[in-house]
Formats: C-alpha cells, structure tokens, sequence
C-alpha cells in the first residue's frame, strides 16, 4: 500500500482556513475597535458640546427676555416662565435679595453668588448637588447677565437656569457609548466570522481533500466551488496541476512496465543461449557463431529498444527543445527526394511551408513516417507538403494493404505491432509511430492515421502549427 505524503506542518498548518478565520475576525475586531474608540471619544465630546451650548442659549435666551421686560417695569407677581426654562430670578447684586422670581424658584436664594468678569456682563455657572429650589442633585445650566438702569435700579442680576439632561450627568454618556460599541464590536464580530468562515468553506473542503491525496489516488480531483471566484479559480487550477501531475506518474508506470517487458524477454533468451552454449562440453565452433552473430542481432535490437525508451523518456519529462523556424517543403525535399530504394518516392510541394519546431526531431518524425510507408508499400510513396487552415501539413501516402479502421489508433501504442508489420520487420520494436505522435504533440499538433484516396494505401497526416506556440500551451495541448 502506497505511504501517504504528508503535507509540511509548519507554514501549512498556520495558513489552515480556521486561522485564517481568526486573524481576519481578530484582525477586523480591532481594526474597528481602534476606529470605534476615535470615533467614540470624539462623539461623546461632541454630543457634550453641542448639548450644553444649546441648553445655555436657552437660558441665555429666557434671561434676555425678563431683561427686556424689567428695562422698563417691574414684575408684580411671579416671573412668567414655560418650558424649557421654568427658573428665572432678578437678583439686587449688591444685597444678594431676590427681586422677582418664577413659581419655580419662589422664596428660593439666589442661584448663584458667582460675579461676572471683569468688563464682562454675563456669567455661566453650572451647578450640581443640591441646587436652590431643588432637591433632586441634578445639575442645571445657569446663565445670568447683570443690568444697569433697570426699573430695579442699578446692580441688578438676572438669571436663568435649565436643567442637565440625566445622560449628561456624570459618565453616563459615555456609559451608553461604550455599552454601544462593545454590542457594535461582537455583533460585528459574528457577522465577520460567520462570513469568513462561509467563504472560506470550500477552501476547507479543498483543504481536507488535499490531505487525503496520496500518490496511490491521483485521480481524486478538489471540489469546484458553484461561485465563479478566485477560490474556485485556484481549485479548478490545482485540479489542472493534479491531472497533469496524474498523468506524469501514469507515463513513469507505463514506461517502467513497458521497458521491463520489452527488456525482459530477448535478456532472458540471450542469457538461455549463453547458458547452453557454455553447458556444452564439447561445443561446436560453427553453431558458436552462429551463436554469436544471433546474440549480435538480439544486441542491436535492445539497443534500439533502449535508444526509443530513452527518447520516450525524454518526451514524456517534456525535456525543452530550441525550436526554430523551419521550411518543411525544402527539408522534405532535400531528405527524401530521389531518395534510393525499391519505392519510388514523389515529393509534392507548392512552396514554402514554415513551422517552429526542432529540426532533428521534426527529421526523426519525418524517416519515421517514411520508413513505414517503405516496409509496407508495393512500389510507391508521396509526400505532400501544405499549408492548411493555419497548420503545416505533411501527408504520407503508400500504395500498400492500407491500415484497417480498427487499428488505426492501436498503431500508435507503445510495442503494438500489427501481424503483417512483424512479418516484414521482424526486428522492429513497435515505437517508431508512438514516438513520433508524441513529438508532435510535443509541439502543439498531431499526427493521424488513415485511408489514402491518392494510392489506395495508408496515409499517415501529420500537422504542426505555423506560429510559435509558448511551452505551457503546449503542454497542455499533449
């Protein structure tokens, strides 16, 4: 049973979604604590302000209107007053004696004994405790402006007072503000650690689908969020990774087994040879060569054997290679026209056709395509060289038995060989065509299998693009 990879605890375990949940909610919290404490000092400060200014020009307000009236007359009763000021006086500054006062304050002692400045003809006063004329300990507002050429003659002060709201009293305000913000702060809290913890869900869920990956289960894939976010966009690109990831380690196992079945086999029957030969006590010199000159064609076989896998290799780690701008019309032509051997081999081409891929590679595609065609044609073969629909287009035509539909992608698999290729190459490895389509996927394009209408033989097309395609593209295209 395969051992499970374990995932590296330090980093990892620090950016798990539940810390992330935590230090955005804690990271939120005292963000807004901060600004809540700016914004809480300076309400508090403000509402005050703004409070007490309106509560004394009340008062101020009242004041002015018994000054008013007492310029030219006297009160026989009771000052008038209504709300908000319900407390007014008239005060002889010099003998501390009420003058005239509202209903409120009726036989009451002057609100305050404090004088007003020097040049100055108003006081503001607030007093609290017991106030005269109350006794519940509340605060009041007194404002008071002394008159000069009153009908109560000189000296004389008037005064108003309001009372202080209960929630100015003290603390209280900033009791409620602070009561306020803390409900603002855990409520705000909750919303963003439910939120947080919503969105980061499926990061959860890809979370734990991750640590369950294991080299044995490749093919599980991470959930894809419904929204079209950047988390489902990471994981739709980590499934991505995992396919491509998937399919390495598929070519590493196919290619391991390929090699020890291809290799296994003609090893055994040298090694049985060897073992024979030299068990002979009395061995015979003629049938030793022929030993010999088998076991060097067995020889030239794995090596051939061993030259593909190693190339196979070498394509399936997707090992870069310099592209240049080739003109497949001139490489075709100057590689197989007049070309010696019982075909005859035509090269059609209308003119230059270009392609960005590696010249020895596209060469080894190209005498690969060839050589088959040869092995099974009666007499002749065509190459024909297009543009077309954006691509370079080589197509292999022979005049030979032609590849039944059936096996027309099977000739493209590693070591499958049709009945009559190993009757004509007995010696063949059976990687030349699968070598060649991965070359051409290698570079963006492909390499098909068909009927040829031309002569009635097999045709092989093989496509390459006529731009330069970037190596992640083409990565993704093989």
């Amino acid at each position: 049973m395969a051992e499970r990879q374990e995932h590296p605890r330090g980093p990892w375990r620090a950016l798990r979604p539940r810390t992330i949940r935590a230090r955005v909610t804690a990271g939120a919290v005292a963000m807004l604590t901060l600004v809540l404490c700016v914004v809480l000092a300076g309400s508090a400060l403000l509402i005050r302000e703004l409070t007490l200014s309106q509560l004394r020009d009340q008062s101020a307000e009242g004041a002015r209107h018994v000054v008013e009236h007492i310029m030219t007359e006297r009160y026989d009763g009771p000052i008038p007053a209504s709300e908000p000021i319900l407390r007014l006086q008239v005060v002889d500054w010099q003998t501390d004696e009420v003058l005239a006062a509202s209903d409120a304050l009726r036989g009451v002692p002057p609100l305050t004994d404090h004088d007003p400045g020097p040049g100055d003809f108003r006081i503001d006063h607030v007093s609290c405790g017991v106030v005269p004329g109350d006794d519940t300990g509340d605060c009041f507002q007194v404002v008071g402006y002394s008159v000069t050429g009153s009908a109560y003659g000189d000296d004389v002060m008037v005064l108003a007072a309001t009372r202080t709201p209960l929630i100015l009293a003290g603390n209280i305000l900033e009791l409620v503000l602070l009561g306020t913000s803390v409900a603002l702060l855990i409520g705000t809290g909750l919303i963003i650690w439910y939120g947080v913890g919503r969105a980061l869900r499926p990061v959860e869920q890809i979370s734990a689908e991750m640590d369950r990956l294991s080299v044995s289960d490749l093919h599980r894939r991470l959930p894809v969020p419904k929204s079209d976010d950047e988390i489902a966009h990471l994981a739709r690109t980590a499934n991505s990774s995992l396919a491509r990831l998937e399919e390495a380690v598929t070519r590493q196992h196919r290619f391991v087994s390929d090699a020890s079945h291809e290799l296994r086999n003609p090893i055994a029957g040298m090694r049985t040879k060897l073992e024979v030969e030299l068990s002979d006590p009395e061995p015979d010199q003629r049938a030793r060569e022929r030993l010999l000159t088998g076991l060097l064609s067995d020889t030239e076989r794995l090596e051939n054997i061993v030259s593909d896998l190693l190339e196979l290799a070498r394509l399936d780690t997707d090992i870069a290679m310099k592209r240049e701008k080739i003109d497949l019309s001139a490489l075709v032509e100057r590689e197989f026209s007049g070309r010696c051997g019982s075909d005859e081999v035509l090269v059609h081409a209308s003119g230059p056709v270009y392609t960005y891929v590696n010249r020895l590679r596209v060469v080894r595609v190209l005498t690969n395509l060839v050589a088959n065609a040869e092995r099974h044609a009666r007499s002749r073969i065509d190459i024909i060289v297009q543009h077309h629909q954006g691509a370079a287009v080589v197509e292999v035509h022979d005049d030979g038995s032609g590849i039944p539909v059936k096996d027309r992608e099977r000739v493209f698999e590693r070591f499958s060989r049709l009945p009559e290729s190993r009757e004509r190459d007995p010696g063949g490895s059976g990687l030349g065509l699968p070598i060649s389509r991965e070359i051409a996927q290698a570079y963006g394009g492909t390499l098909t299998a068909g009927h040829s209408d031309l002569l009635g033989g097999a045709l092989f097309v093989l496509r390459l693009p006529d731009q330069p395609i970037p190596p992640s593209d083409q990565k993704r295209e093989g």
